[in-house]
């Protein structure tokens, strides 16, 4: 039988199986049999070979059969056999689950409790945080309350020391700041239409009276103390500014008395300041020279011997220290900040213009900008405010010193001390500044327009006094003009005066003074009657104005630039006249021959050769007595040894590259003759200076 046919004998068995009414346990086991054999019946060997070996499947199903019986009845007297044991396990299982029906009561009771529990600790938590809230409340309430109550009680010790204290104690002070901060918090809380204050409002109206009259008669004292003869009043400011709170206590709580102690202030002080510097002034202006310049010592006035040198020591009309500079820069550097002139203690000595400026300038700076100071810190005011209390202050004192400038500058002809006076101002206001005092800034504004109508005019004289020169009335001679001196020192001056603070007037007026002195130069120039007497002329002057530029300045100005090149070409056309007496014939040669050489005129240049031959005989036999004079004439035309010694080196080498030119020139004949280039060199380096 194949394999193919199992479901179907499997069917035939279940059908003999019920009809045969088999045990119910019996029939499961068989059914779950053969469910096993159906589901296994295409993969189980073992039902193969069953199959496989067996003949008869009904013989087979009965030996099954009978094989289940058995099994049946072995199953029965097993349990037979536990019968008492499965007894005693059904009461054991009844016994637990009482056990565990007790335990579940228990555990429900439990649970039961611990729900009890949580609901009793959420309602001690919320209770908990009620009390916390009620406790911070409470706290902020005292502190609040305790704060309030100490600012409103009013201590039997701040009573005492508000009304017998002296105002200088450190105990008033402390107490001072208690009672401003009660009567700001009563002032505060009447707004409000609080209770509280009805109850000390009295006594510390009270109080408030007794401080102010002693904080108002101290204040008082002070500010009186100023108008004592020989009164060094700083002292009084720094003890009030040590007690600056009591001005604002007044001011805070009477401004009425508050504007009677700054009225009294102003009033004092103004007048203080207003008589120092008045007498200050006056004093310091009997220190000036006695001649000072006038309009006679302009730079191209003649320079008479009649007033030109004064030997008084009370004298600034000499004209070197009208246009010279000299040592008078140093009040701009060193001197800057210097301790002001005493006029009882310097009878004796005399001041220029500019000290004197300085002197009271420098005062002036030191007082205003210590008031200043003072009033933005004691009086409470910024900006503008402060500003107008300076200028009730200073006005006065101010005004005084812009009309004294006005007179005193009105006569004026010194352009060397305006312009330091100018620059003064400039230094000085850069100085308030960096005090944090821009008070003043108006007072320098008014000064600088006093002085630089001034200047300008008196500087356009000295211009005009140039034009006007007539170069016929002064003595003919080839050094450097004393006029042309003048000017070296005074535009080394102003330059030297203006490099920290470029002004494009001056730099005008210094081009337009430059431009009349090279003019005046030149006219000068012409009245000699050779070129190489005006070139001398010329270089003396160039060569003055270069050197004292050059000293008092820096080399690359505008104005040491025009007359380096001025200079050099006067040099050139110079070193070209006086090696005309001498080798004028080689120099014309070289010129000619070179021109043939660009040319390609050969044949020329051969036909020269007498004339080269002729040259260098000539060379030959006058050459050393030739640098001789020329040296000569070199040193005593110039009195700075240094341009001549300068002129000769540049006149010897010009020549010897004329004389490398000219030995290019000549023919093999004429060149055999020439003297050895070696030889002129040694002797050239005899004349080398060691200036």
């Amino acid at each position: 039988m194949c394999a193919n046919s199992i479901p179907g004998l499997i069917n035939i068995w279940i059908n003999n199986i019920e009809k045969k009414k088999l045990h119910p346990i019996l029939i499961w086991h068989f059914s779950y049999t053969m469910d096993a054999l159906k589901e296994a019946s295409l993969d189980n060997d073992e039902v193969r070979e069953i199959l496989k070996n067996t003949t008869d499947l009904r013989q087979y199903s009965r030996q099954i059969e009978k094989e289940f019986k058995d099994v049946e009845n072995k199953s029965i007297e097993d349990y037979i056999a536990e019968s008492q044991n499965i007894a005693n396990l059904h009461n054991q299982i009844n016994d637990c689950d009482e056990v565990l029906e007790r335990m579940e009561n228990m555990l429900m009771s439990f649970q039961s409790v611990l729900n009890n529990i949580s609901t009793e600790i959420t309602q001690l938590q919320r209770k908990s945080v009620s009390m916390s809230l009620q406790l911070t409340n409470r706290q902020s309430v005292k502190a609040q309350l305790s704060q309030f109550i100490e600012d409103m009680a009013v201590s039997e010790e701040m009573i005492n020391i508000i009304m017998d204290t002296p105002v200088t104690e450190r105990e008033f002070s402390t107490q001072l700041n208690v009672l401003n901060h009660k009567l700001s918090l009563v002032k505060e809380l009447s707004f409000k239409e609080s209770k509280s204050t009805s109850d000390v409002s009295d006594v510390l109206h009270k109080l408030r009276l007794k401080a102010m009259s002693k904080i108002r008669s101290y204040l008082l004292e002070q500010i009186y103390k100023f108008r004592k003869p020989m009164t060094n009043y700083q002292i009084s400011q720094n003890a009030m500014l040590k007690h600056k709170f009591f001005f604002e206590f007044i001011l805070s709580n009477e401004r009425h008395v508050a504007q009677e102690i700054c009225s009294e202030y102003i009033d004092t002080m103004g007048k203080i300041y207003y008589s120092y510097f008045k007498s200050y002034s006056t004093r310091l202006s009997s220190l000036k020279f006695e001649e000072s310049c006038t309009k006679d010592d302009l730079m191209g006035i003649e320079d008479n011997a009649s007033k030109g040198l004064f030997s008084k020591t009370t004298s600034l009309k000499h004209k070197s220290t009208i246009f010279t500079i000299g040592k008078r820069g140093d009040i701009l550097n060193q001197q800057l900040e210097a301790p002001i002139i005493v006029p009882h203690a310097q009878l004796k000595n005399r001041y220029t213009p500019e000290a004197l400026f300085r002197s009271e300038q420098y005062a002036l700076v030191d007082n205003a900008c210590r008031e200043y100071l003072f009033v933005t810190e004691f009086f409470m005011v910024r900006n503008t405010q402060a500003q107008d209390l300076f200028n009730q202050i200073m006005g006065k004192t101010l005004t005084l010193m812009i009309k004294n400038l006005e007179t005193s500058i009105h006569d004026c002809y010194d352009t060397i001390a305006m312009f330091l006076c100018i620059h003064l101002i400039f230094r000085y206001q850069l100085m308030c500044h960096k005090r944090c005092v821009p008070a003043l800034d108006k007072y320098w504004d008014s000064l600088q327009a006093v002085i630089w109508p001034r200047f300008e005019y008196v500087f356009r004289l000295n211009i005009q006094s140039i034009h006007d020169c007539d170069p016929t009335k002064f003595n003919k001679e080839m050094g450097p003009h004393y006029i042309t001196r003048r000017y070296a020192e005074f535009s080394a001056a102003i330059v030297g005066i203006s490099e920290h603070f470029p002004n494009e007037l001056v730099s005008r007026l210094l081009l337009e003074l430059q431009n009349e002195v090279e003019c005046f130069i030149l006219r000068m120039a012409a009245i000699f009657a050779t070129r190489k007497d005006q070139l001398i002329y010329l270089i003396n002057n160039y060569d003055l104005v270069l050197g004292v530029l050059m000293e008092h300045t820096r080399d690359n100005s505008k104005e040491a630039e025009a007359f380096r090149e001025q200079l050099n070409a006067r040099s050139a056309e110079y070193v070209d006249e006086i090696l005309a007496p001498h080798f004028g014939g080689i120099i014309q040669f070289v010129k000619e021959g070179e021109q043939y050489v660009e040319k390609d005129q050969a044949d020329e240049l051969r036909k020269q050769e007498r004339r080269s031959l002729a040259l260098v005989a000539s060379f030959s036999a006058n050459w050393k007595k030739s640098l001789e004079e020329l040296n000569r004439e070199v040193l005593l035309s110039f009195p700075s040894l240094l341009t001549g010694s300068q002129l000769l080196q540049l006149a010897l080498a010009s020549l010897v590259q004329y004389y490398h030119r000219f030995h290019k020139l000549l023919t093999p004949n004429a060149r055999a003759q020439l003297t050895n280039i070696h030889v002129v060199m040694v002797e050239i380096k005899k004349y080398k200076s060691n200036y």
